[in-house]
């Protein structure tokens, strides 16, 4: 059983819900990326989703581009992002990572040069915002073959059709976006979007966590009323790129993450 399985089943056994903060890897540095995530950890993070940086983020708002591009700047390709991973593993045997991203980075490496390199690692999973289920086989082969989840994505606009092949498919957990549109958009309608999850949970064969729109404990707690998880991300991202060192970055994750953790456990 692979770390993200492993996870959901003991969050599911305490009752509790999966939180899931997304960093760019090499942003506010290269030398905070690695204590951020272990500030996360300690805060309360079940999984870890780390950005690999990415000059075309066609999916994130301003927050998450201006991240990438610092980080690329600073010299954070996907070859740094794997040795991170590596890195952080040496102290956290146990916390799923999963790398988002997108497809070019890893075309250019191979699938799977790139499956083999992840799984050494020590990454768990992979969400490629820009890949379509309907092109994923080949992937999602080299993937299962090296133990590699390829997690997917609905939204507020898939189709019954691609849902059902996106539930079939699924690995790891389904991620759902909550509304269209990009990253760190202020639009975020809980209710509709429970709604929502409520129908694809009753389909899906995997745990489904929220993202988009979730910002503090407040949002956090209104999206885990019918997800198993959620996703927070550029709140967080802009938090961290305000820190000076890497130990104000991980100060400033515990800070931010311990009351979405609260939140979360009081609303279980």
């Amino acid at each position: 059983m692979n770390r993200i399985d492993a996870k959901f089943q003991h969050l599911q056994a305490a009752g509790r819900k999966a939180l899931i903060p997304f960093l760019t890897a090499g942003d506010p540095s290269l030398e905070a990326t690695v204590p951020a995530m272990h500030a996360l950890v300690e805060a309360g993070a079940d999984v870890i989703e780390l950005g690999v940086p990415f000059s075309d983020p066609m999916a994130d708002g301003p927050t998450i581009q201006r991240s990438s591009e610092r980080a690329i700047a600073r010299g954070a390709g996907l070859g740094w992002v794997l040795k991170a991973v590596a890195q952080f593993r040496q102290r956290d045997a146990d916390t799923p990572v999963v790398l988002m991203g997108y497809l070019n980075p890893i075309e250019i490496r191979g699938a799977q040069r790139f499956a083999a390199d992840a799984v050494a690692a020590g990454v768990d999973g992979v969400l490629l915002v820009d890949l379509p289920p309907e092109e994923a086989d080949e992937l999602r082969a080299a993937f299962a073959a090296a133990g590699l989840a390829l997690i997917l994505l609905a939204s507020p606009t898939t189709t019954d059709a691609r849902l059902a092949l996106l539930c079939d498919g699924a690995q790891g957990y389904l991620y759902y976006v909550s509304f269209a549109g990009v990253t760190g958009a202020d639009r975020l309608d809980a209710g509709a979007a429970n709604d929502r999850l409520h129908r694809i949970r009753q389909r899906a064969k995997v745990p489904v966590v929220a993202g988009f729109g979730i910002k503090d404990a407040a949002s956090a707690a209104a999206m885990a009323r019918e997800a198993e998880g959620v996703v927070v991300g550029s709140a967080l991202v802009a938090v961290l790129a305000e820190a000076a060192s890497a130990e104000a970055a991980a100060q400033a994750a515990r800070e931010f993450l311990a009351p979405l953790r609260r939140a979360l456990d009081r609303h279980a």
